[in-house]
């Protein structure tokens, strides 16, 4: 056939093959029928597979017990499953039990709990019994950013500066207490803290799949006391090991804490003349009171060696140790001595070496903690407490990097999202919280 012939051929095939499809188009259209199925812009709903029923693990049950209540008579692990896994012996009270019911069956036939903060335990009814497996938790992390000026006390500084959608109050209380550690061999947040000193923290909040939120780490800190500031950043050494350093790089890790307990409040401090409470006459002082409740465990300064644990009558309950450079550390009024303690034992710094209490010479339970040097009581934070390991000269490129990033979410730089903006100050607004 001749070419041009074929090609006008195919021309009209293709003419007719279109006017056909137009032309059906149009009768459908017009009875308001549609040959194919459009596409939606929500998905199909999907019918609940799962009933889901909550039950509390009380004190003094088993886990028949548990069980037997949601109806399942007989509880037997399956030989499969690890008791490394569950145990249902080392369960603890309180536990909350998840038992799912697919609507076709009569009973549960899978439960889950909480075994720690990344994993869930699932137990699956099998022929054999109830097998155990293990359902990781996933967690985002948000970098949260909080600042204030402190009027009353950091707590109620740090406290304020976040509301309670951002993080549960145990959890900002947390959060608190994990500052103070970081700077634990700057500054001692007893004592040191002063109505106009500042803070900045970036820390990571978590968020659970399941809109679970909690407090991660801090991740890098400023405080700024009596006009000196002091720079925490978190950094992970080529080795794994983590620490917190300052801008330079330099440790911040001591040879001797500034507190022998965590931040607590202080009832009195060093005094050439003080009034004894008890005996009513003026007496130095040599050494600083930390109040807190009976039972509180005391940490060794530094490392020593544990030169005297005994009962010294005002001390009432006394442990000395003696520390390197002619440096010792005394503990008085303890209610008791931690297990392990005695005359020759090394001890580690933040080792718990006793427990407050008020025996001897004392009104109250508090803490008596001397820091003597060559026999003379010192303030230790007027006295050289040793510096720690600085990041190595190699890894310093990596660290400038990771301190640059800090420093940035420090500053506030990339900030989305205003946690909340109030503050200690009973007369204005200081302290604001952000997460991006």
């Amino acid at each position: 056939m001749n070419p041009d012939r074929l090609a006008g051929l195919r021309t009209v095939v293709a003419f007719v093959a279109a006017a056909g499809i137009l032309a059906a188009a149009g009768i459908f259209a017009s009875r308001d029928v549609r040959p194919w199925t459009p596409p939606s812009s929500a998905p199909p709903a999907i019918a609940e597979l799962f009933s889901r029923r909550v039950d509390t693990l009380h004190p003094g049950e088993t886990v028949s017990d548990l069980f037997s209540r949601q109806g399942l008579r007989r509880f037997s692990l399956s030989p499969l499953s690890s008791r490394a896994l569950f145990d249902p012996r080392r369960l603890r009270p309180g536990l909350i039990f998840s038992f799912l019911r697919r609507h076709d069956d009569s009973l549960p036939r899978r439960v889950i709990f909480r075994a720690n903060a990344d994993q869930r335990v699932a137990l699956h009814l099998t022929e054999a019994g109830w097998e155990a497996s293990a359902e990781p938790i996933a967690w985002r992390s948000e970098p949260l950013r909080l600042e204030g000026r402190i009027t009353s006390s950091f707590f109620n500084a740090l406290d304020s500066a976040v509301d309670e959608g951002v993080l549960s109050s145990g959890e900002r209380t947390r959060l608190v207490w994990d500052l103070a550690d970081v700077f634990a061999w700057q500054v001692d947040f007893s004592r040191d803290l002063r109505g106009g000193d500042r803070f900045r923290v970036v820390a990571e909040r978590l968020v659970a799949e399941d809109g679970e939120v909690r407090f991660g780490r801090i991740l890098a800190g400023e405080v700024e006391v009596g006009g000196v500031t002091y720079s925490a950043y978190r950094w992970t050494g080529p080795d794994g090991s983590t620490g917190f350093f300052d801008a330079d790089g330099r440790s911040l890790r001591r040879s001797f804490l500034l507190a022998p307990l965590e931040f607590r409040r202080v009832s009195s401090q060093m005094s050439a003349a003080r009034l004894h409470p008890i005996l009513g006459i003026l007496r130095r002082h040599e050494g600083t009171d930390y109040a807190a409740d009976p039972g509180t465990p005391v940490r060794a300064a530094g490392d020593g060696i544990v030169s005297r644990r005994e009962w010294s009558d005002g001390y009432g309950n006394l442990v000395e140790l003696r520390h390197a450079n002619g440096i010792t550390t005394r503990y008085g009024h303890l209610q008791g001595f931690a297990q392990g303690i005695a005359p020759g034992a090394r001890v580690s710094q933040g080792e718990v070496i006793g427990y407050v209490g008020s025996t001897g010479l004392a009104t109250g339970p508090h803490l008596h903690y001397e820091f003597r040097i060559n026999g003379v009581a010192r303030d230790p934070r007027d006295a050289d407490l040793g510096t720690g390991n600085p990041v190595p000269l190699a890894s310093h490129r990596d660290f400038d990097r990771e301190r640059a990033h800090l420093a940035a979410l420090l500053a506030g730089e990339g900030t989305a999202l205003a946690a909340a903006d109030a503050g200690d100050d009973p007369e204005g607004r200081h302290a604001h919280g952000t997460s991006f």
